[in-house]
């Protein structure tokens, strides 16, 4: 019977222990606010860090904790914002649609390849050898790399030249953060006006190599009557921001690496 003792001590511990514990976990509890997990589930839950935060529940907890514009979520657009505003007990303001855009219509019809690329089948891979398989090294290489991240699969290689569809495009932005040349740009659905070039090489070199690709000229920048394209680094660049797709760029360009969308 001695051995009843020591059992009956530690059942004694036990429940010691397990009532301190639910004081302590009573007295020391964080209270979590209900409003961030369904500021979360108003997400998609694409975690691209498009809005500036880390992911999904990130920008939730920022939403409702520090009172974060309810419209930064790219991907979400329009809905997500009005199902966190609604959450929040605030005015939804307009989240304009966003897309990806490739800023390079190199295809083989246009520009040549200096070498086959036999290695692994990446536009990352490839980039590492010579910068690339194309006589143009700033141009896209072809191999898909932003296709394999597309959660929508909003993005197609055609003719080697990278395309996204607007329509299935939601502007999360991983592509542009997977292409080693970083061609592809984020902008507004709106915008209809695109500089199909980002060569950084001298007009002369870029007309050698590409038969469409920007010469830098500053044609397209002295016309602009909105001073919203101009020419860095060899190659035109738009301003989204001050563009009004009012399209003398386009009539201007003479090269034609300027297209309306």
């Amino acid at each position: 019977m001695g051995y009843l003792i020591p059992i009956g001590l530690f059942a004694g511990l036990g429940i010691l222990a397990g009532v301190l514990l639910t004081t302590v976990s009573k007295i020391f509890a964080v209270k979590v606010d209900d409003r961030i997990e369904a500021a979360q589930e108003a997400l998609p839950q694409v975690n691209c860090g498009a809005c500036g935060y880390s992911g999904c529940n990130d920008y939730a907890e920022a939403v409702v904790t520090k009172g974060v514009e309810c419209n930064l979520c790219k991907p979400g657009g329009k809905e997500s914002a009005e199902k966190l505003a609604a959450i929040m007990g605030v005015e939804a303001k307009e989240a304009e649609p966003m897309t990806a855009f490739v800023r390079c219509a190199g295809d083989c019809n246009v520009t040549n390849h200096k070498y086959d690329f036999d290695g692994v089948q990446s536009c990352a891979a490839c980039n590492r050898f010579y910068n690339g398989s194309k006589n143009c090294t700033s141009g896209c290489l072809g191999y898909g790399d932003c296709v394999k991240v597309c959660p929508q699969g909003a993005i197609s290689i055609v003719n080697r030249v990278a395309v996204v569809d607007p329509d299935k495009c939601i502007g999360c932005g991983l592509c542009a953060k997977e292409c080693p040349n970083d061609l592809i740009a984020i902008r507004r659905k709106s915008q209809k006006v695109e500089v199909m070039c980002s060569s950084g090489d001298l007009g002369k070199v870029t007309r050698q190599i590409c038969s469409i690709g920007c010469i830098g000229c500053k044609m397209c920048e002295n016309k602009c009557p909105k001073q919203a394209i101009t020419v860095i680094n060899n190659h035109a660049v738009i301003d989204y921001e001050k563009c009004v797709n009012c399209g003398i760029c386009v009539d201007t360009c003479r090269v034609h690496a300027i297209k309306r969308i």
